[in-house]
């Protein structure tokens, strides 16, 4: 490796004028070699003795940024060591620092195969020089194989099935039998499984790793009781969220056993913990720091420039496609400017590559189960579609790194089986206001009889909803009238989206309000959001029937009639009155919740949130995600059976886990769930 680099430094300060290895009239071919050598030793000393100090300081330091500032630090420690050199005759200006810096950090990390998501022989050779290397220092593995159980965020079933078709994912066509060596049997067994009424990670990820995911109504929704907003991916609530489900099940989680969890919102009770939401808050120390995972990549020059290189090339992707759909004038289509194309590149290049190299630390390890979360394919779906060629790439990748991650479980000291799974899907279909040119939270305030927005108003969508009241409240529909306002002034509604899952709650009523109560205080509220044509279907407490799903012409259906007449929610297929009865059963369930439209001709929904591609309620594939399991475990399900719900998941995998006959946690001892 430090030949390549004095090479390398040599050839660069020979093309590049402002870099200098020795003074003009130096003619000395050997001079030049040795200072060469000598730089390039000064170099790669520094980057291992230095580098891993500076990255531990970027801890401190927005991971957005991290890309940028490893060009600049990695050029300071060239000019540092050029100083260091005896001729004191070599130098460069800054700006060239930095591009020489980069180029043999390059340079040795393509004849290195150091840790990327590539397959090359280069990074074979890595692999059997690390897994030499942790058998030495270790005692040998258990015989008993490891699960790696990884989760490709947003990818549904029929989606992964489409992929395959077209090539996209030649590793998981594989293990399918679809490859292309003749003969082929599958090692890996698809089976599509049914979300919860919110479809969404921070509810499918807290049932898969703890067992319950009760009372976790949306992705984000508001809590009477604490009088705040909750939200699945803020460190606060995502760690309020894991301590209530480790007190109700009783057990600390899928992972609680010699485990490991990367990337993901919940711990599953981990010893190893990297890049995981809910220990965010915590004081940080050797076991729980929750951005310990950057610093154990990025201490390796290699890594850090090799990422950030790749983030400035996805950034720039990004930029190009959302610039020719512009041009295009493509529809649906929503705003990609500001900070996004950075947070795109973090999710599809930094989570995926800091992630990946985790889990084959933990697999040379010899762990006991890891689960990890890729989240690329989500980021990119929201604003790009769940469909196209922007997606098909980002999948591509995925599957490359569940091939690096199969070949790494090769020279593992142990076995392990790869677990692929999905915590949901992704729906296409354009924005509710797109469409009808206000917001969920502009209807609402119309219903409410309160002002809204002057761009609201002048839609059309704007005027029907203005009729509705007055038609509801049985007053004249006027032109220019006067809006109808509540008699005395009461507490605003919040209104929240989680994809086309709306939440209207009342903060000023500490219990959830009824139907009865709702009609009396904004009597036009309930048959304007019923009636509106993207609204599919709403749920409300009753005085009388307990929970009642209301739809468009008075269609008023209690929960225990929806088998037999399912009324709105008939479209929304099997199951959908099951989710609805649970999530009414939640305490903190909203004093509204509204689902929006669906359309199964083309499978559309309409999100309430900015997204041309959004999950988070019912309707199309965002609620049928899949499960990828090796055919040496046990079937998920008994066959004509359903796997429905997170929680059921999470009995699979810790069945799975106790099949493999380690030091997991025993399937007989199941924790029952205690009382709410």
């Amino acid at each position: 490796m430090w030949a390549v680099s004095t090479v390398t430094m040599l050839v660069l300060a020979g093309i590049l004028p402002d870099f200098q290895l020795q003074s003009a009239d130096d003619e000395s071919t050997t001079r030049l070699a040795m200072t060469a050598a000598l730089g390039a030793g000064a170099f790669g000393l520094l980057s291992a003795l230095v580098w891993p100090l500076l990255v531990r300081l970027l801890l401190l330091v927005p991971a957005l940024v991290l890309g940028l500032l490893v060009f600049f630090l990695n050029g300071s420690l060239l000019i540092v060591a050029l100083r260091l050199v005896p001729s004191g005759d070599s130098e460069a200006a800054p700006e060239t620092a930095v591009i020489v810096a980069a180029v043999m950090s390059a340079v040795a990390s393509a004849t290195g195969g150091a840790l990327a998501v590539r397959d090359d022989d280069a990074y074979r050779r890595r692999l059997y020089r690390l897994a030499d290397r942790r058998r030495r220092a270790l005692p040998p593995g258990p015989s008993s194989p490891g699960t790696v159980f990884m989760q490709l965020d947003g990818v549904g079933h029929d989606l992964l099935l489409a992929a395959v078709g077209k090539g996209l994912m030649p590793t998981v066509a594989r293990w399918l039998g679809e490859g292309t060596g003749a003969g082929e049997r599958p090692t890996h067994r698809l089976t599509a499984w049914r979300t919860d009424w919110s479809s969404q990670t921070g509810a499918s990820q807290l049932g898969i790793l703890h067992g319950s995911n009760h009372d976790v109504p949306a992705f984000r929704w508001y809590e009477k009781a604490a009088r705040e907003v909750m939200v699945c991916n803020r460190p606060t609530s995502a760690a309020e969220l894991q301590r209530r489900a480790i007190d109700r099940t009783g057990d600390g989680g899928l992972l609680s056993a010699d485990g490991a969890s990367r990337g993901n919102l919940f711990s599953g009770g981990a010893d190893e913990q990297a890049l995981v939401l809910s220990i965010a808050t915590k004081r940080r120390d050797r076991r729980n720091r929750s951005r310990a995972g950057y610093f154990a990549y990025f201490s390796d020059p290699a890594n850090a420039v090799r990422t950030a290189l790749s983030f400035i090339a996805e950034v720039g992707r990004e930029i190009g496609q959302s610039t020719r759909a512009r041009v295009r004038k493509a529809r649906p289509r929503v705003s990609r400017g500001g900070l996004y194309p950075f947070v795109r590149a973090f999710a599809t290049v930094v989570e995926r590559d800091v992630v990946v190299a985790a889990v084959m630390g933990d697999m040379f390890a010899g762990r006991t189960a890891v689960y990890a979360d890729l989240v690329a394919y989500d980021e990119v779906a929201h604003h790009s579609g769940p469909f196209g060629r922007d997606v098909e790439k980002v999948l591509e990748r995925l599957d490359r790194a569940l091939a690096l991650i199969e070949k790494a479980a090769e020279h593992a000291p142990r076995p392990y089986r790869l677990v692929v799974l999905s915590d949901h899907g992704q729906s296409p279909g354009e924005t509710f206001r797109a469409r009808y040119g206000l917001g969920l939270g502009d209807l609402v305030r119309a219903g409410c009889g309160l002002p809204v927005p002057r761009r609201a108003r002048r839609t059309h969508s704007g005027a029907e909803a203005r009729a509705a009241v007055r038609a509801a409240l049985r007053r004249p529909v006027e032109e220019g009238g006067e809006q109808h306002r509540p008699s005395r002034r009461r507490s605003e509604p919040i209104v929240l989206a989680s994809g086309n899952l709306g939440l209207v709650s009342f903060p000023d009523v500490p219990h959830r309000m009824t139907k009865e109560e709702i009609d009396a205080r904004h009597p036009a509220l309930l048959t304007t959001l019923a009636n509106h044509p993207g609204i599919g279907f709403l749920l409300v407490r009753s005085e009388r029937h307990g929970g009642v799903v209301l739809g468009a012409y008075g269609a008023e259906i209690p929960l225990d009639r929806l088998d037999g007449d399912p009324g709105p929610l008939e479209v929304f297929g099997p199951g959908a009155a099951d989710a609805v009865r649970r999530t009414h059963s939640f305490p903190s369930t909203a004093d509204i919740m509204v689902n929006s439209a669906y359309d199964p001709a083309d499978g559309e929904v309409l999100a309430f949130e900015e997204q041309i591609g959004s999950h988070g309620g019912l309707g199309g594939a965002q609620g049928r995600p899949f499960l990828l399991s090796p055919v040496a475990l046990s079937a998920p399900v008994d066959e004509g059976q359903d796997l429905v719900g997170a929680e059921h998941v999470h009995r699979v995998l810790r069945r799975w886990l106790g099949e493999a006959n380690g030091p997991q946690v025993p399937v007989e001892a199941e924790p029952q769930e205690r009382a709410a």
